[in-house]
């Protein structure tokens, strides 16, 4: 059979401009690698055809004729996923067309039930891998979709949704395809090229506003080090790629295992290699050797989740006191030269114009070498959407599209959502300032901070400079918000 996986092209452009980040889809790329021998398997991450998305798709179509379409989407990049079943049940009516990832896991129900599920064959809930592939097996008369786990299918009075099945052994999974398979390519951060890799699974935090687990429960299993060690090997020997993002939700949450890893790596004598990972403050404070061991394998950058400097907003998001950890977490690795990506939420039930101003100067005080702020999003199906949608306090309880963590969905008990949403642009314009690249962040990309320094952030200070003085803060704010609106509407794709 032909196969045809696609993720979105929907992006959220929270720390800088959307196309300076564009990197491949994990989820795709694994699901595709483990079908069974005999297929001829192909993926597309549409974030490289954004200006072109409605040609580059019917073309590829047209060319591949695949029996079986996949599609993989967030939340807030469904309605794209709709238009693009659409444009596939048009050009090949023949091709079943399979939707999953976080939005399918979650709304299989709703999806299921709701007008928009004519263009859709199948759903593959949770951990794909293993459910998709017995689906392919099904579809030649292998298997029966009755016995697939995890599976949901349209039967004779609707759709049908199989048990959900147990977690994978990661252990078996082959390495994601980054080969000729891969229909799209020129993946970077800024003007570096990027890869992806996954080392685990799973999250054992509580966190409430989290989907994760929704897709693993609340587990964490990672891949055997040997996995790992291939995947980097692909990477930079075959991809001749030197930055690698690890979409682990919690790379640390295993210290020992974190040392084992850069142990090997270090053993390995890679050159120039640099990785981009997620962690928890509380683990990286705690850990000093294993945050040192992190920067000498290459470990460039750091996310960590500070979420809030409230006590209060803390414990209502499941987080426990972390403030003095977030402190000492990022002492530490800037005491081994690693960079660190802040990430904030604002829009908790209590918050004022007072507290979003008290956690920008906290993440100014701590010297973050960049930041990324959220708004409080209500995911579908967390504790914190159950809990705000009681207190009365989601505001748009509908419209995915805008639930990517830039758009203001929720009110506070003091703030509605449209001062919510101006006074987080207002107060990161006015506390933070522009952004000046630290001596860690200008070591890893000399080229592109200089160009922003010298050339175009002077520009934008005049531009907009110009801007502010003909539009104030508010026009100014309704400028770049009318931007961000049209960044993930897709003209060539509005009739479908």
């Amino acid at each position: 059979m032909k196969i045809l996986l696609m993720s979105m092209p929907d992006a959220a452009a929270i720390i800088m401009h959307e196309s300076a980040f564009h990197m491949p889809n994990i989820g795709i790329a694994s699901l595709g690698a483990n079908i069974d021998a005999g297929h001829q398997v192909y993926i597309a991450d549409l974030i490289r055809k954004r200006g072109n998305v409605r040609e580059f798709v019917t073309r590829t179509l047209l060319k591949i004729r695949p029996d079986v379409v996949g599609l993989s989407a967030m939340a807030w990049q469904y309605r794209t996923c709709l238009k693009l079943a659409r444009l596939v049940r048009r050009l090949l009516p023949a091709a079943k067309i399979v939707i999953g990832g976080y939005h399918a896991t979650l709304m299989y129900e709703e999806i299921a039930a709701s007008p928009e599920s004519e263009v859709i064959d199948f759903i593959v809930r949770g951990e794909g891998e293993e459910a998709f592939r017995r689906l392919i097996n099904a579809l030649e008369g292998k298997d029966r979709c009755e016995d697939i786990p995890s599976l949901s299918f349209r039967g004779t009075g609707g759709f049908v949704h199989n048990p959900r099945g147990g977690l994978l052994d990661l252990s078996t999974l082959k390495i994601p395809i980054r080969d000729r398979r891969r229909l799209t390519d020129g993946y970077h951060i800024m003007i570096s090229k990027v890869e992806v890799i996954e080392t685990s699974r799973g999250c054992t935090r509580a966190c409430n506003y989290c989907s994760m687990n929704h897709m693993y429960g609340r587990t964490f299993r990672p891949f055997p080090l040997a996995r790992i060690l291939a995947d980097i090997d692909d990477i930079y020997t075959n991809r001749r790629t030197r930055w690698i993002f690890v979409s682990d939700d919690n790379f640390v949450l295993d210290p020992a295992r974190v040392m084992e890893i850069c142990d090997a790596v270090i053993a390995r004598n890679y050159r120039n290699l640099c990785f981009t990972v997620q962690a928890d403050c509380i683990t990286i404070s705690r850990n000093e050797e294993m945050v040192r061991k992190l920067a000498q394998a290459g470990f460039k950058v750091l996310f960590l989740g500070i979420e809030n400097v409230s006590q209060r907003n803390l414990k209502m998001a499941g987080k426990g006191d972390i403030v003095a950890a977030s402190r000492k977490a990022m002492a530490l690795c800037h005491k081994y030269g690693i960079m660190i990506v802040a990430g904030a939420m604002f829009g908790f039930p209590e918050d004022t114009e007072e507290d979003i101003v008290a956690n920008y100067q906290f993440l100014k005080s701590i010297e973050a070498d960049t930041i990324y702020c959220q708004i409080v999003t209500p995911y579908p199906k967390t504790g914190m959407r159950r809990h705000l949608l009681d207190e009365g306090l989601v505001t748009n309880p509908d419209d995915f599209t805008r639930y990517n963590g830039m758009w203001a969905n929720v009110r506070t008990r003091h703030l509605s959502s449209e001062e919510l949403q101006y006074l987080v642009w207002y107060h990161q314009n006015q506390v933070m300032g522009w952004w000046e690249p630290s001596e860690r962040v200008r070591a890893r990309g000399p080229v592109w901070t200089a160009i922003w320094r010298y050339a175009f952030r002077p520009y934008l200070k005049v531009r907009l400079g110009r801007l502010l003085k003909s539009h104030g803060w508010r026009g100014r704010f309704e400028l770049h918000y009318q931007r961000m609106a049209a960044a993930n509407r897709f003209p060539d794709l509005e009739d479908l």
